[in-house]
C-alpha cells in the first residue's frame, strides 16, 4: 500500500475538524478540551524536589481549660464535658508529642461515641470544641452514607470535605475532626437476612478511616475531579497522587440510641437479684445509659470491630426545666441571640423579662425534645409580634410572661402604649437588668476571660464589654475580642510615636479605658487620636525633652479632654522638677 502522498493532519487540524463537527451537531453546548502536550516532559529523569516540610500541630490546651470554656456555653453535662475535653486534649497533645518522639506501633486513637437523648447539646458541644481548637471540622448525618461502591454518599467524601474545610491544606486536614450524627441509624436490623448496605456496609466502610488509611482526593469517575487533576498537571507538570492519611483525624459519633435502654435493662436484670431490684426504681430511661457496655452496642446492631474503634464513650443527661431556663439566661446562648437578630433586622431592639424566660423553659420542657424545644417554643410565642411590629413604629420591644400567655391581647395594648413613659421605663428597666446579669456572668468568670484574652480586667474595662454586648448583638467572647482589639490599638499608638517621633509616650489603664470608650462610641479612631497627639503634644513634649533630657511621658485621660491645660501643667511640672534636681545637685557638689 502506498502512503507517500497521504498527508497526516496535525493535532491542531484534527482539533479544528472535531470542533467544527461538534458545533454543527450540538451547537455551542459541547466543546473539545485542548490536549495537554506532554512530549517534552521526561518523567523518568525528572529531578526530585526536596520533601516538603511537614507542618507541626500547635496545640497546648489542657483539659480543665477546655472544660472551663465549655462551661460558658453549655448547661449541665458535666461528665460529658470532662470526658470529651480530656480525651480530645490528650488526642491533640499526643499528636504533638509523637512528632517529637518515635511513634508507638499499634497506638489506639481516642475516637469518641456520644450517647444521649435529642436536644441535650451533643452537636453544639463538638462544634464549640472544634472552634476553640481551631482545626478543620466536618459534620454529617450517618444516614446519608452507604458502603463504597453502592448508590449513596461515600464515607471517604468526609475526608475530602475536611480538605475543603482546610482550604486545600492537606496537612491541616489530617488534624481535623469528623463528626457523624445519628450513628444509631446505621445499626443493622437484627431480623434482616442478607447484606444491609445502608447500615452494616457503612460501618465496615468506616473501619479503615477510623483507624488509619490513605484516602485519594481524586474521586473515581468524577469528571470534576478529573478536570482538576488535568488543570493541576497543566500548571505544574506533575502527576502526583494527592492522598490524606487518617491516622490523626479524630472521629466523634453520636446518637439518641432509642430503645437501647431495654437491652441494658434486660442484661442488668439477669445479673444479681439485689441490683436487678435497684434498677426498677429508675424513672428516666436515660439512667440506664450510664451502664452501657460493648455487648449492648453489638446487640443493638453494631459490628464488634466498629465498636472497638470507638474506645471513648460518654453519656449525656436529659435536660430538666431548670436546665432549659439556665440555657436561656446564659448570655452566650445562640437561641436568644438569634431572636435578637431577627427583630434587629427590622430595626427593633428586643429584651426579655426573666418571668418570660421561665415560662418559655416550662413550655419547651413539656415538648420533651431538650434544647430543640426552646427554638420552636420561642418561635411560636413571638411569631405574631415578628409579623406585626415591623410595619409599626415600635423600635423598643420587651417580652414578658403576658405576651407569651395572651399574645393577641397584649399586642393590641402594645400598639397603643409603645411610646408611653410607663412602657419605655419598663423597657429601660429590663435593659438595666440585662447589663447587671451580663456583668455578674463576667465577674464570675473574670479569671478565665483575663487569661484567655491576656487583658487586665479593670472595672471600667468590664463595663465596656458589658455595654458593647448589650448595644450590639453578639456573644461575650466576641465582645471581649472587640475590647481587646481596641486595647491593642491604644498600645499600638505608643509604638508609632516612638518610631516616628522618638518620643516614648505611654498610657495608663485609666487612659486606655477612656480611649476604648471613645472607640466604642465612634467618637475617636486611631487616625484621629494620632492627629490629636501629634498636633497638640509633639512640639511641647520635644521642648520638655530638650530642656530636661526626659524622653518618657505619661499621657493621661485629661490630656485628651483638655490638651492645652494638660500640656501647660506638664511643662510647668517638668521644669519645676528639673530646677529642683539642679538645686539638689549643686548642694551635693558644694558639700
Amino acid at each position: 500500500m502506498k502512503t507517500n502522498n497521504i498527508k497526516v493532519p496535525s493535532p491542531k487540524e484534527i482539533e479544528k475538524e472535531i470542533g467544527e463537527f461538534l458545533a454543527k451537531k450540538f451547537g455551542g453546548t459541547v466543546k473539545i478540551v485542548p490536549p495537554i502536550m506532554m512530549h517534552d516532559l521526561d518523567f523518568d529523569n525528572k529531578i526530585e524536589e526536596p520533601p516538603k516540610k511537614v507542618k507541626k500541630i500547635n496545640f497546648d490546651l489542657k483539659p480543665e481549660e477546655l472544660v472551663a470554656y465549655l462551661d460558658q456555653y453549655i448547661a449541665k453535662q458535666d461528665d460529658a464535658k470532662a470526658i470529651l475535653s480530656t480525651k480530645i486534649c490528650t488526642h491533640f497533645n499526643r499528636i504533638k508529642y509523637s512528632e517529637e518522639a518515635s511513634d508507638i506501633v499499634g497506638q489506639i486513637k481516642n475516637n469518641i461515641i456520644m450517647i444521649g437523648p435529642t436536644g441535650v447539646g451533643k452537636t453544639y458541644m463538638v462544634k464549640l470544641i472544634a472552634k476553640k481548637i481551631g482545626v478543620p471540622f466536618v459534620k454529617a448525618d450517618a444516614t446519608k452514607f452507604s458502603e463504597t461502591g453502592y448508590v449513596g454518599g461515600d464515607v471517604e467524601d468526609l475526608i475530602r470535605e475536611l480538605v475543603r474545610e482546610a482550604d486545600g491544606d492537606i496537612q491541616a486536614a489530617q488534624y481535623g475532626i469528623i463528626y457523624l450524627d445519628e450513628i444509631d441509624k446505621i445499626a443493622s436490623s437484627r431480623n434482616l437476612i442478607g447484606s444491609d448496605i445502608s447500615r452494616t456496609g457503612v460501618q465496615r466502610a468506616l473501619l479503615k478511616p477510623m483507624e488509619e488509611t490513605d484516602v485519594d482526593l481524586k474521586v473515581p469517575h468524577d469528571p470534576i475531579s478529573m478536570f482538576q487533576e488535568i488543570e493541576r498537571f497543566r500548571k505544574t507538570g506533575e502527576r502526583d497522587k494527592r492522598t490524606v492519611n487518617t491516622k490523626n483525624i479524630l472521629f466523634i459519633m453520636s446518637g439518641a440510641f432509642v430503645d437501647i435502654h431495654k437491652i441494658i435493662k434486660d442484661r442488668l436484670s439477669k445479673q444479681k437479684i439485689g441490683f436487678g431490684a435497684q434498677i426498677q426504681t429508675y424513672q428516666d430511661t436515660t439512667e440506664f445509659l450510664k451502664f452501657i457496655k460493648t455487648e449492648d452496642l453489638v446487640e443493638f446492631g453494631f459490628e464488634s470491630e466498629f465498636v472497638g474503634r470507638l474506645p471513648v464513650r460518654t453519656v449525656f443527661e436529659r435536660l430538666s426545666e431548670k436546665d432549659l431556663y439556665d440555657i436561656l439566661v446564659n448570655p452566650n446562648n445562640p437561641i436568644i441571640l438569634s431572636k435578637k437578630i431577627d427583630f434587629s433586622s427590622y430595626g427593633i431592639n428586643i429584651k426579655f423579662d426573666d418571668n418570660a424566660l421561665s415560662l418559655l423553659a416550662k413550655k419547651a420542657y413539656s415538648e420533651n425534645t431538650g434544647a430543640r424545644g426552646l427554638v420552636s417554643t420561642i418561635e411560636s410565642a413571638l411569631i405574631l409580634f415578628e409579623k406585626t411590629l415591623p410595619s409599626t413604629n415600635v423600635k423598643k420591644f420587651f417580652v414578658d410572661a403576658s405576651m407569651i400567655s395572651s399574645p393577641k391581647e397584649v399586642l393590641q395594648e402594645l400598639l397603643k402604649a409603645y411610646d408611653t413613659k410607663e412602657y419605655l421605663s419598663r423597657y429601660n428597666e429590663l435593659a438595666l437588668r440585662e447589663k447587671i446579669s451580663v456583668k455578674k456572668h463576667i465577674y464570675s468568670n473574670k479569671h478565665l476571660y483575663a487569661e484567655r484574652f491576656k487583658l487586665n480586667l479593670t472595672p471600667q474595662r468590664i463595663d465596656s464589654v458589658v455595654n458593647y454586648y448589650c448595644d450590639n448583638i453578639t456573644d461575650i467572647e466576641k465582645a471581649f475580642r472587640k475590647i481587646k482589639f481596641y486595647y491593642d490599638e491604644s498600645k499600638r499608638m505608643e509604638e508609632v510615636f516612638l518610631s516616628q517621633f522618638d518620643l516614648d509616650i505611654y498610657f495608663d489603664d485609666d487612659t486606655i479605658d477612656f480611649l476604648i470608650e471613645q472607640f466604642i462610641n465612634n467618637l475617636m479612631n486611631f487616625e484621629s487620636i494620632y492627629k490629636k497627639i501629634s498636633d497638640k503634644f509633639v512640639l511641647g513634649l520635644r521642648l520638655i525633652s530638650d530642656k530636661t533630657n526626659k524622653n518618657s511621658f505619661l499621657i493621661t485621660k485629661e490630656a485628651f479632654i483638655n490638651p492645652d491645660e494638660f500640656l501647660n501643667q506638664l511643662i510647668k511640672q517638668e521644669l519645676s522638677d528639673k530646677e529642683l534636681r539642679d538645686k539638689e545637685e549643686k548642694n551635693d557638689r558644694d558639700i
